[in-house]
């Protein structure tokens, strides 16, 4: 058994694009349109498992968008997806750059978390050691639920 992926469910494709591919920095892998289903399907990998072989990369975000609109609650009892960065500092300054609420900022170097368009509560991770505490994150408050 191997685990291949994680589903969220969209209200807004390109949206939600824009969050997990331009500012969180996933890469686009496949994509499915059913148009008897009325559904599109993306499929998104971190850059670095891009470079392993299929069966040895870590599993992927499976974006759904079903083209019938439908309100999406809950996602905060989804729990959390998580990533490591080569540097979190510069992955929360190009989330808040584009407009994304750091909602328990990097304080300890280490740790960050985010949500995106839907409610899905992000967890990003240092790569390695935590970082030394620099601001303005190690001063800056908690905003919102994570």
């Amino acid at each position: 058994m191997r685990y291949l992926h994680t589903m969220v469910r969209v209200r807004d494709l390109d949206a939600s694009l824009r969050f997990w591919t331009d500012l969180l920095g996933l890469q686009e892998v496949r994509r499915l349109d059913n148009e008897q289903g009325r559904f599109t399907l993306v499929f998104l990998a971190a850059p670095k498992d891009l470079e392993r072989s299929a069966a040895e990369r870590s599993p992927e975000v499976e974006l759904t968008y079903n083209w019938d609109p439908e309100e999406y609650t809950g996602g905060r009892n989804f729990g959390h997806l998580a990533y490591k960065f080569d540097n979190i500092y510069a992955a929360c300054q190009r989330l808040m750059d584009g407009g994304v609420v750091i909602n328990r900022p990097p304080r300890d170097g280490r740790t960050a978390f985010v949500r995106s368009p839907e409610g899905i509560s992000i967890e990003l991770l240092q790569e390695g050691e935590p970082l030394p505490p620099v601001e303005p994150w190690a001063s800056m408050a908690n905003t919102g639920t994570w």
